[in-house]
């Protein structure tokens, strides 16, 4: 009998997290390297929200809290999805989860049997297929294409939804690509989803505060009600409001499936940490000043990212409307010698490659379901990323 489970052998280590540790372990043994894998701001969390937490502790907040969160915070974000989103939920009808990932698992446990299929646009983040294995459903992947600028189309939606579908994942905008949609690129979307009303809709709104120029964000919820009664809104505070390690993610959706996953978070790890539930509070009711400050930054960032990759031989970088990430395509180098003397035959071989010879650690594209491209997370100082580009550079222009 076999000691671990057959469920791990569906599932693969989280890329990005394996580049990030790969880069910690390289700079503790002395190695010059900037590590660009992780999808965490460089910001500190806001005063008032730091402020929030202690405050808490004082009053003794340190106590077990209801599994779905304290009721301030479930109000406080009921109250957000109106304001923003246009959104009426009653706060039983929101659930808060130690991050957004708990949130996203907990509602394939709570919904997924075996032979279920998910629909998967591609590239995505690495976790979504990886929970949906775990919870015994089926990834079915669709392609949305560098040639459409990484977002998804009707018809290929159309062709991927089977009476088994279960769900339809979304995230907008996207990780790894910085993709996202206009309302008339997600109407399109919603109207496939009409047509099959078995078919439900989580969306991942977490990267919502972060989008460039005159872009707006829309929920599919807010482009299709008629959706309501079978979506869940998933977002958190952790990318908006530099909360990372704070671990609170929240969603809103039918009641009868909030349930469900109070129930499985009930008997996983309860209500998430309480100073942090206070914390969030803060964060959503509290100013909202420094979000287009720090916007104004990324957007800084993201420009001089594109620019330098677009003049490294070999790289085309689309610019993304939002999120703090670059999907540059390696294609160009597919086939050249490394200046290692190996040959560059695949987007993993390049990263590698270029971690070894010039200390740059980004994340491979085929990872995330679509390459050769490769993942560059801008939430890092300009210098840095100057820095890593002019690597970028020069090791783009020694591969022959």
């Amino acid at each position: 009998m076999a000691f671990l489970a057959d469920a791990l052998s569906r599932v693969k280590p989280s890329a990005t997290i394996a580049v990030s540790q790969k880069a910690r372990e390289l700079k503790a043994k002395g190695r010059d390297v900037i590590g660009l894998g992780a999808g965490e701001p460089d910001f500190d969390t806001p005063e008032n929200i730091k402020k929030a937490a202690i405050d808490a502790i004082n009053r003794g907040e340190t106590k077990y809290t209801p599994v779905s969160g304290i009721p301030e915070l479930r109000k406080a974000i009921a109250a957000k999805f109106k304001r923003e989103n246009g959104l009426e939920y009653s706060w039983e009808q929101t659930i808060v989860g130690t991050g957004g990932k708990q949130i996203l698992f907990n509602a394939f446990m709570a919904t997924l049997n075996p032979g279920d299929e998910v629909v998967v646009p591609a590239p995505y983040w690495v976790s979504y297929p990886e929970m949906v294995a775990l919870c015994g459903g089926t990834p079915v992947f669709v392609s949305a294409t560098q040639e459409h600028n990484f977002k998804l189309q009707a018809a290929d939606l159309e062709k991927a939804i089977t009476p088994k579908t279960k769900w339809f994942i979304f995230n907008s905008p996207s990780n790894p690509t910085g993709a996202a949609y206009t309302h008339a690129e997600l109407k399109a979307l919603t109207d496939v989803l009409m047509k099959h009303p078995h078919v439900w809709v989580l969306t991942d709104d977490m990267y919502e505060h972060l989008t460039y120029g005159d872009f707006k964000f829309v929920t599919p919820v807010e482009v299709e009600p008629k959706l309501y009664d079978r979506t869940l809104t998933m977002n958190g505070v952790s990318k908006a409001y530099a909360m990372t390690g704070w671990r609170i993610g929240y969603a809103a959706g039918p009641i009868q499936l909030i349930k469900a996953m109070d129930m499985i978070q009930g008997q996983q790890t309860s209500g998430a940490t309480s100073i942090a539930q206070w914390a969030a509070v803060e964060a959503l009711n509290g100013t909202q000043d420094f979000i287009p400050e720090n916007k104004k930054i990324f957007e800084g960032r993201r420009d001089l990212v594109v620019s330098m990759l677009n003049q490294a031989k070999g790289i085309v970088c689309p610019v993304p409307e939002g999120a703090f990430y670059v999907y540059p395509s390696c294609k160009g180098l597919i086939g050249k010698t490394a200046p290692s003397g190996k040959v560059i035959e695949t987007d993993e071989d390049f990263v590698s490659e270029l971690l070894e010879s010039e200390g740059v650690a980004v994340v491979h594209g085929s990872a995330f379901g679509l390459g050769p491209n490769f993942r560059i997370s801008y939430a890092t100082s300009e210098d840095l990323l100057e820095e890593a580009c002019r690597r970028i550079q020069r090791f783009c222009a020694a591969c022959k």
